[in-house]
């Protein structure tokens, strides 16, 4: 018997079998209370903060929950919308809307607004990811609950998740993965494999509609487990190959049942792509020992010299880093620690990308993503993500390793002194790459002319409005306004994924038409520009494209600059509530 199943076996008979509700409540508890802890700023005012950290994703993600919530209350599809992006439209399915959570939570937007739905998601995720990986750990693993609470925590709360809990929520919410991993662990013992293989169907198909990179990431690190752990113990996975193999066929059956649809509408509907390149996106070397921005040991400076604050994937600190190699080695004879530990150097190996970086700068050195970059699907990978598949890893090494040591301090000979020891290591090492609270701002109101409905004047329900800036990833104030416009005109280009020229790889916002690339210009410069009779006929025609009612400048940086130009392309505009508009003929 193993030590952890020691421990767990002895606690078990230590305690009541009828625990009260509110004595196992603790852990979970714990959880949610630090979720809301970091969002605390966010909370107080849903609708009129902004997570500064999130660039421009936080008002991509609250425009997806709320044409979601529009969608299921109109009955129209869910996975395509010409609301952005007119007339073209946006392939929903080939972007990172979450129906998994979007559509159950459309009451929530539809009552109290996107941003309200955008936190509890947030919050939520981070601690049920937490409180899943606990569930796993503690019921399943069997390890003791201290154990499994440190390593539930750890799940829902590394650097690596917190890096993408200010924007991609699709990253945070990791709470169906502990249970894929726990009915892999049922056909790994042979039991029911047409039931557990059906149930593991349903939850793979769930995790498609909350996120397909992350289930790629996994699939990709339970395959670098699962061959290493099999090498440990051939026999035992041979005997195992029966059952996993039947249940996993079930598995897949059930699983494209539900996503045969959407995943063909997503890679050969309307607006699919082909692909979306990234470069050499691998982690830094030195990121590994670095600690991320919003960790209490971490600062912006140091690591955002080396990765985007959304995307710090491998940034554990050097204290994380000195402990797993040390139980790397001293747990190598365990098979699973064995497993784990090459699970860890193979992920973070593949997450340096296709050419190795230290310290900023490209070493030539060929990276061992190369291996994968070529493969379907893995070709869209950010390659630095693949970091986040140590996250689990680490946990369960972290809960082997406290257990390991409480068996020890039940020992006659050991003394409080070592205890105390044990606890300052663990403090020393999780203690720097704590998070701390997101930082968050004022958003910027909305122009009277949308919040007051005056816009409306000028422009029927469905017609089109271009915001001057034309929408784009680096610049999203208009899909606000739309939002508070109740979503009842249309914007050209905007933010989102979809397909390039010639070859449709994937590229982020639209095809940009010449005269949105002149505003853009002029919006970058700061300078007005004096057009040329070409360039007001290109308007001309771009409107017409866009099916253009009204053309609308608000307040911006640029806005003399740029309001000089559009006067110059069109004509004079006139000022109604707080914008600058052109009605156009």
């Amino acid at each position: 018997m193993t030590a952890t199943a020691v421990l767990a076996a002895a606690e078990t008979r230590s305690r009541s079998r009828w625990r009260p509700w509110h004595a196992r409540a603790w852990v979970p508890a714990t959880y949610l209370v630090a979720s809301v802890a970091l969002y605390l700023g966010l909370w107080a005012s849903p609708s009129g903060r902004y997570l500064i950290d999130s660039g421009q994703d936080q008002n991509q993600w609250e425009w997806f929950f709320a044409v979601t919530a529009r969608s299921v209350t109109e009955l129209d599809n869910p996975l395509f919308t010409t609301l952005q992006n007119h007339p073209e439209g946006v392939n929903l399915m080939a972007n990172t809307t979450m129906l998994g959570v979007s559509v159950p939570l459309t009451p929530v937007t539809l009552l109290l607004g996107p941003g309200v739905t955008w936190a509890l998601v947030l919050t939520g995720s981070l601690a049920a990811t937490a409180t899943a990986w606990y569930w796993l750990l503690h019921r399943r693993l069997g390890h003791s609950r201290l154990a499994a609470a440190l390593g539930g925590g750890f799940c829902g709360f590394a650097p690596p998740v917190i890096t993408h809990a200010h924007a991609h929520p699709n990253f945070v919410a990791l709470f169906v993965l502990p249970f894929v991993v726990a009915l892999l662990l049922r056909l790994w013992d042979g039991e029911r494999p047409l039931r557990d293989g059906a149930i593991l169907g349903l939850l793979l198909a769930y995790q498609i509609f909350l996120g397909e990179e992350v289930l790629l990431l996994f699939a990709t690190g339970m395959t670098i487990f699962a061959i290493a752990y099999a090498a440990t113990r051939p026999a035992r996975a041979r005997a195992a190959l029966r059952p996993l193999g039947t249940g996993l066929g079930v598995a897949a059956a059930v699983s494209l049942s539900l996503v045969a649809f959407p995943l063909y509408w997503q890679f050969l509907g309307p607006q699919s792509y082909s692909g979306l390149l990234h470069g050499n996106a691998g982690n830094d070397l030195l990121a590994f020992v670095t600690f991320a921005s919003r960790s209490l040991g971490g600062d912006d400076r140091t690591a955002g010299a080396l990765a985007w604050s959304t995307e710090q994937n491998s940034f554990f600190g050097w204290p994380l880093v000195i402990m797993v190699v040390t139980l790397a080695a001293v747990l190598w004879r365990v098979p699973r620690a064995r497993a784990l530990s090459i699970t860890v150097a193979v992920a973070a190996l593949l997450s340096l990308g296709s050419s190795v970086k230290f310290d900023g700068e490209d070493t030539l050195i060929p990276g061992p993503w190369l291996l994968l970059s070529w493969l379907p699907l893995y070709e869209s990978v950010l390659d630095s993500r693949l970091a986040m598949v140590c996250v689990p890893a680490i946990a369960v090494l972290l809960a082997m390793a406290v257990d390991r040591v409480r068996l020890l301090f039940g020992l006659p000979h050991w003394q409080r002194t070592p205890r105390l020891l044990w606890t300052g290591v663990l403090l020393a090492v999780l203690a720097p790459i704590a998070p701390t609270p997101f930082t968050v701002v004022d958003r910027a109101p909305t122009p009277t002319f949308f919040t007051s409905g005056m816009w409306r004047e000028y422009v029927p329900d469905g017609g089109t409005v271009v915001p001057v800036p034309i929408p784009s990833p680096g610049d999203t104030t208009a899909l606000q306004w739309q939002l508070d416009s109740d979503l009842d005109f249309r914007l050209p280009e905007g933010y989102f994924i979809g397909p390039g020229q010639p070859d449709r790889r994937g590229i982020y916002g639209a095809m940009r038409r010449p005269t949105s690339v002149l505003l853009r210009e002029v919006r970058d410069s700061g300078e007005g520009r004096d057009v040329t009779e070409e360039q007001r006929e290109q308007a001309a025609e771009d409107l017409r494209h866009w099916d253009a009612e009204l053309v609308v400048l608000g307040p911006h940086p640029a806005e003399d600059a740029l309001r000089y130009t559009v006067e110059d392309l069109l004509g004079p505009g006139h000022r109604a509530g707080g914008v600058w508009v052109w009605k156009v003929r």
